[in-house]
Order: C-alpha cells, then sequence, then structure tokens
C-alpha cells in the first residue's frame, strides 16, 4: 500500500555531490517524520538526518555543514543534499517515514529499499 522509493545514489569522488531524492507514494493519509539513515559494510545502520512534518531537521554530527535534508509535504518527498563527500560516507542509503496509510488509524515505519552511495578516495 505504501512504498517509499529512493533514487540519485551513484559513484563520486571525494569533495564531490549528491543528491538522494525519496517518493512516498500508495494510499497516504499522512506523513509525520521523513529521514535517511545509512548502512557500510559491517556497520549499524546509522541516522544520518531527519525531518518532521512542521520542519524541523537534525543531523548526525559527521555530516553537519556538509548535508542537507529538504521536505515537500503537498509531493510526499524527502530530499538528502550531499556536499563535500568523503570515503567514509560510502554506504547504503535508506529513506524512512512515519506514515498513516488510509487503510490504518496508527502510523508505522516504512523503509525505501536502498540506494548504493560510494566515494572514491
Amino acid at each position: 500500500q505504501v512504498q517509499l522509493v529512493e533514487s540519485g545514489g551513484g559513484l563520486v569522488q571525494a569533495g564531490g555531490s549528491l543528491r538522494l531524492s525519496c517518493t512516498a507514494s500508495g494510499s497516504i493519509f499522512s506523513i509525520n517524520a521523513m529521514a535517511w539513515y545509512r548502512q557500510a559494510p559491517g556497520k549499524q545502520r546509522e541516522l544520518v538526518a531527519a525531518t518532521t512534518s512542521g520542519g524541523g531537521t537534525n543531523y548526525v554530527d559527521s555530516v553537519k555543514g556538509r548535508f542537507t535534508i529538504s521536505r515537500d509535504n503537498a509531493k510526499n518527498t524527502v530530499a538528502l543534499q550531499m556536499n563535500s563527500l568523503k570515503p567514509e560516507d560510502t554506504a547504503v542509503y535508506y529513506c524512512y517515514g512515519v506514515i498513516r496509510s488510509d487503510y490504518e488509524s496508527s502510523m508505522y515505519r516504512y523503509w525505501g529499499q536502498g540506494t548504493q552511495v560510494t566515494v572514491s578516495s
């Protein structure tokens, strides 16, 4: 019913930029928080950046000043602009949303399928 689909990953040299996008589709009643997580090989999935429906944002310290999360509530999209990329940013990036569908009375957590970001040195 509800899907999150990411796009925009790829290979980039250190210092370069990438923009990730995620669109929530399906029978959506409302969306609360949306966020980006990442998981590098051999490491736990970590929160990179998050945004609330009211526009508040927070970032993991390692990306502050380099990454920007933005959201379009009308289009049910969230984006992550990643600048000054470093090799340690290499990971699979996942879109995350807390969403209430038209068929539910509660919010549920949804994940995208993930998109690979590789930063070469």
